[in-house]
């Protein structure tokens, strides 16, 4: 299975964010590129929350995407918010995972309102791994908040709970897709 875009054309305002862009993705990928440029609209678009002006994108299956924005409902825990996500993932496979990414018993336990920022983001990671329907992976700056430690621990997670499933993870971080070891595609202005 591959993402296939094809002279992808956007504009917002007349201004071009996306000229002619094509590309295909069948394996996990780094997007990178300087802020401004069109990752994060590139993905709007693959997740079917923007309409392109002009080009086609196919083979985009059952996407989990990480946002820019964590996006977990604060009332659930943070292994709530991966089950509810999961289609099938149970509460002790999301807080075992939870766990290798630093999540104590005292963590588990609270509203997600309640953890730290970086907390949110693993657990906003997390959910997007480990859906069990996702075929394609969309994740745009999946390491925002985290130290050089975490960010270690959350790429060795990404790697091995991505598998051979199409990925465009969008990233600044240069640390972050050296420990990846992905194919990374510049995207330029």
């Amino acid at each position: 299975m591959s993402i296939v875009m094809a002279n992808l054309c956007k504009r917002f305002d007349g201004k071009a964010v996306l000229e002619d862009f094509s590309w295909t993705v069948d394996r996990p990928m780094v997007l990178m590129g300087p802020s401004g440029c069109g990752k994060t609209t590139l993905l709007r678009i693959l997740m079917g929350l923007e309409t392109p002006d002009s080009g086609t994108v196919s083979g985009v299956e059952t996407p989990a995407a990480v946002f820019q924005e964590d996006r977990l409902c604060p009332q659930l825990t943070a292994g709530g918010n991966l089950v509810l996500a999961g289609h099938g993932l149970t509460l002790r496979e999301a807080e075992t995972e939870l766990r290798a990414l630093g999540f104590t018993h005292s963590d588990l336990i609270l509203p997600a309102g309640k953890l730290s920022g970086g907390q949110k983001r693993r657990a906003a990671l997390l959910r997007a791994l480990l859906c069990k329907d996702a075929k394609t992976l969309l994740m745009d700056e999946p390491f925002t908040g985290m130290d050089a430690e975490l960010v270690a621990q959350a790429a060795a997670a990404v790697v091995r709970l991505a598998g051979d499933r199409p990925v465009i993870l969008v990233t600044h971080d240069a640390a972050a897709t050296e420990l990846l070891g992905w194919p990374v595609r510049q995207f330029a202005e």
